[in-house]
C-alpha cells in the first residue's frame, strides 16, 4: 500500500469521519474504552488494597497483556477466516457477562488477590481476541487515502479515553466504591455491540480455504519472518516497550508513595498520560511534514525517558504530572509511529495475523516488562528501578538504531494480478499435495552478480507469500542456465501466492525479467507430488 507523506493528500487528520460507519464505531469505541480504562485504574488499585506488595500489584498489568502475546497469532488467523463483525460481537457479549460478575464479586467485597488476577486474565484473552479483528476493520471503513489518518485518529480515541477513564475512576472510587468502575465498565459494552449491530459492512465473498487454522498461523509468521520492514518494526517495537512498560507497571505505587498520593492522584495522572497523547495525536500531523516516522521514534523515545527520569527522582505532585504529561505525549508519538508503520509493510491478505504479530510484540514486551519491574521494585526501590529503565531504554535505541522504521511507508502492497492462471490440475491428482515450482533463466556472464543480488533479495517475496523453501542453481554445463527452485504446501497455495503479488513486487520481478537473454522471458514449470 503506498503511502504519502503530504498530509493533504491524506484530507486531514479529521478526513476519516466523513465515512458514517468510521464516526458510529470510533465513537462508540470511545466509550467503550472510557469503561476499560475506568476497570484498569480500579484493578490496578483494588490490588493495592488487597495486597500492596509492588511484585503482586503488577501482576495485574502482566494479566492484563500476557494473554495478548498468547493468543494474538490464533485471534489473527480467526479474524483473517471468519466474519470479523460478527466475532467481534460475540466476543464483546462473553466480556460484557464477564465483567458484570466481577463488579458483583467486588461490591460484595468477596474479591481476593488470586480472583482479581484470574479475572484480569479472562478479560485480557477476550481483549486479545478481539485486537486483530478491530485493527484489520479499519480498511474497510475508509478509502485507502485516509487511512493513516484513520490509524491516527483510533490512537487519539483510545488516548482521549485514557484522558477521561482514569480520572473518573478516581472520582468514583472516593465517592461511591471501588466498585463503581466495573459496573459502568459492564454497561459500556452495551454500547459497543449496539454499534456493532447497526454497522453493516459491504458483503464480501466468503472466504474459500483448504489450509488449516494451524497451518495459517504459520502462513502469518514466515510472512512476518521475510518481511524486512515488518522485521524491523518488531524489533524497535520491543526495545521500547519492555522498558517503556515500566511506569504503566509501577503508576499506582508512584502515586500511593507522593506527596498525599491515594486513589485520585493515581486517577489524575493516568488522566495526564491520556491528555498528553491526545495533544500528541493532534501535533503528529504536523510534525510529519518535518520528521520520518523513524526520527519520531527517536524524539518519543527520549521523551519517555525523561518522563522516568522525573518520576524516579521526584516524588511532588506537580513533577509527577507534568512527567506523565509528558508521558503521554511521548508514547502515542512511538505508539503511532510502530502502528502505522505495521500496517504499511502489511498486504491485506494476512493484515490480521501480521498485526496479531505485532500485538504479540508489544503486549509481550509490555508483559515481560511489568513483571521484570515488579520483580526490581520489590527487591530494590520505585525510583532505582524507575532509573533503571530509563537507562535501558536509551540504550535500547542507540542498539537498534539500523532498523528504520516506516520501511513500508513507501510501497505499493495492493495486488499487481499481473501472474496468468496457474495450469490445472489431471483429475486424478489432489490439490492438497505438495508442490515445487522452477523457473528457469539465461543470464548472460556480465549480468550474473546483478541478477543474483535481485534474486536473492526477491526469494523473500516468494517465501512471504507461501513457499517453504527456496533454492537457486546454476548448470556446471551451461554457466548460462539458471534454475529458481520454491517449494509450497500444496497446489492450493500456490493458486493463493498467484494472488499475493503486490505492486512493488511485480517492479522487482519486471526487473529480475529484463536480465534474462531470451525475448519471452524466464521459462516457468509447475510440479506437484504424485497422489
Amino acid at each position: 500500500m503506498s503511502s504519502s507523506g503530504n498530509p493533504s493528500a491524506e484530507g486531514g487528520a479529521f478526513a476519516p469521519f466523513a465515512s458514517g460507519a468510521f464516526a458510529l464505531l470510533w465513537t462508540a469505541t470511545l466509550i467503550s474504552n472510557i469503561g476499560t480504562w475506568m476497570h484498569e485504574v480500579g484493578a490496578g488499585w483494588l490490588m493495592t488494597t488487597l495486597n500492596p506488595d509492588p511484585a503482586v500489584v503488577t501482576l495485574v498489568q502482566a494479566a492484563t497483556t500476557l494473554p495478548v502475546f498468547c493468543f494474538a497469532l490464533l485471534a489473527g488467523a480467526l479474524a483473517d477466516r471468519l466474519d470479523k463483525r460478527r466475532m467481534l460481537i460475540g466476543i464483546n457479549l462473553a466480556l460484557m457477562a464477564v465483567v458484570a460478575l466481577l463488579a458483583l464479586l467486588v461490591w460484595q467485597e468477596a474479591m481476593t488477590p488470586l480472583l482479581l488476577i484470574l479475572f484480569t486474565l479472562v478479560i485480557g484473552t477476550g481483549a486479545a481476541f478481539m485486537a486483530p479483528a478491530w485493527q484489520a476493520v479499519v480498511p474497510q471503513l475508509v478509502p485507502r487515502a485516509s487511512l493513516r489518518p484513520a490509524i491516527a485518529m483510533n490512537s487519539m480515541g483510545i488516548n482521549i479515553s485514557r484522558a477521561i477513564g482514569p480520572a473518573l475512576a478516581g472520582v468514583l472510587i472516593a465517592t461511591l466504591g471501588l466498585a463503581a468502575p466495573f459496573v459502568l465498565n459492564a454497561f459500556s459494552y452495551v454500547v459497543i455491540i449496539a454499534a456493532l449491530l447497526l454497522w453493516r459492512p459491504a458483503p464480501t465473498a466468503p472466504k474459500t480455504t483448504r489450509t488449516t487454522l494451524l497451518a495459517e498461523m504459520g502462513i502469518g509468521l514466515r510472512h512476518v519472518r521475510h518481511n524486512p520492514a515488518m522485521g524491523a518494526t518488531l524489533i524497535r517495537a520491543a526495545a521500547f516497550f519492555v522498558f517503556a512498560s515500566a511506569y504503566w507497571a509501577l503508576l499506582p505505587l508512584i502515586a500511593r508513595g507522593a506527596e498525599g498520593g491515594g486513589a485520585e492522584l493515581y486517577g489524575t495522572l493516568m488522566a495526564l498520560i491520556g491528555t498528553g497523547a491526545v495533544a500528541g495525536a493532534l501535533l503528529l500531523p504536523r510534525l510529519k511534514q518535518h520528521v520520518t516516522s523513524d526520527q519520531t521514534v527517536q524524539i518519543g523515545t527520549f521523551g519517555t525517558a525523561i518522563a522516568l527520569l522525573a518520576m524516579a527522582i521526584s516524588d511532588a505532585p506537580i513533577a509527577l504530572m507534568t512527567a506523565a504529561l509528558l508521558g503521554g505525549l511521548s508514547w502515542i508519538a512511538v505508539l503511532t509511529s510502530f502502528h502505522v508503520s505495521a500496517q504499511t509493510a502489511l498486504p491485506d491478505w494476512v493484515r490480521a495475523r501480521g498485526l496479531a504479530v505485532f500485538l504479540m510484540v508489544f503486549f509481550g514486551a509490555m508483559a515481560a516488562g511489568s513483571i521484570l519491574w515488579g520483580q526490581a521494585a520489590a527487591r530494590g526501590s520505585v525510583s532505582l528501578t524507575l532509573l533503571i529503565a530509563a537507562t535501558g531504554l536509551l540504550l535500547a535505541l542507540f542498539a537498534t538504531r539500523r532498523f528504520t522504521v516506516g520501511q513500508g511507508e513507501t510501497q505499493d502492497l495492493t495486488p499487481a494480478s499481473v501472474w496468468p492462471d496457474a495450469p490445472a490440475i489431471a483429475t486424478d491428482q489432489s490439490g492438497d499435495s505438495p508442490a515445487m515450482v522452477t523457473v528457469e533463466y539465461r543470464i548472460a556472464e556480465a549480468d550474473q552478480q546483478e541478477f543474483v543480488a535481485q534474486l536473492s533479495q526477491f526469494s523473500r517475496q516468494r517465501l512471504r507469500d507461501g513457499a517453504t523453501r527456496w533454492h537457486l542453481h546454476q548448470s556446471v554445463e551451461d554457466p548460462e542456465q539458471w534454475v529458481e527452485t520454491f517449494h509450497l504446501p500444496s497446489w492450493f497455495e500456490h493458486l493463493e501466492q498467484h494472488k499475493r503479488l503486490t505492486s512493488t513486487d511485480a517492479a522487482a520481478q519486471s526487473d529480475l525479467k529484463a536480465l534474462d537473454l531470451r525475448p519471452e522471458g524466464p521459462r516457468v514449470r509447475h510440479y506437484i507430488k504424485p497422489a
